[in-house]
């Protein structure tokens, strides 16, 4: 892409770039500050994708031409001519146009933490490891608090394991002090 004269509006001579930020107009000699990205200055080979030979995958926007890569999101078949470098991975056009209004990357979710799982198994588990209920009741209850708004599964499901946990890590609490409050009475009556 040329750059043009502030003045005249004439291409500018890109070898002028290379030594300093001023380039003088060749047509009405007017000195231009300018200053441009080096990728602009490089050289570029067009890019010539090469046909496709039998047996070989081809792009899906070009027939007969050769695949060099695979979409990054939507997984077709892409030639050197179709490929975009976004993100550090290889898009095809058609993803690229699709989210050119959008500031971020198209990622669907795969797979989500079940931490209304994690909530209910916890005080569950800590029956059989019973010296560890002073930490787990506590522990289950604060998990729920923190993670009520958390979207749960990638299918339907509904809270109720938030609440049975809950329910389940303040009873276990409640035990506890409980089981204190009774051992320190008893400590001191045998006194």
């Amino acid at each position: 892409m040329p750059i043009p004269c502030a003045r005249c509006q004439m291409p500018l001579p890109k070898w002028e770039f290379r030594s300093g930020h001023t380039a003088t107009c060749p047509s009405c000699m007017s000195p231009n500050t300018v200053s441009v990205f080096p990728a602009v200055l490089q050289q570029q080979a067009p890019a010539l994708p090469e046909a496709a030979l039998a047996g070989e995958a081809c792009c899906y926007d070009h027939p007969t031409k050769r695949a060099v890569a695979a979409c990054s999101q939507c997984g077709r078949f892409i030639c050197q001519l179709c490929s975009v470098d976004f993100a550090g991975e290889t898009w095809c056009p058609s993803c690229v146009a699709a989210g050119a209004g959008r500031a971020r990357e198209a990622r669907a979710d795969t797979s989500r933490t079940l931490y209304d799982s994690i909530v209910l198994s916890i005080p569950l588990l800590s029956l059989i490891f019973w010296p560890l209920l002073v930490l787990t009741g506590p522990a289950t209850v604060i998990l729920a608090v923190m993670k009520w708004k958390q979207p749960l599964s990638l299918v339907r499901r509904s809270r109720w394991r938030f609440l049975v946990g809950s329910v389940l890590g303040l009873l276990t609490s409640a035990a506890c002090v409980w089981l204190f409050v009774y051992l320190a009475m008893s400590g001191r009556n045998a006194k």
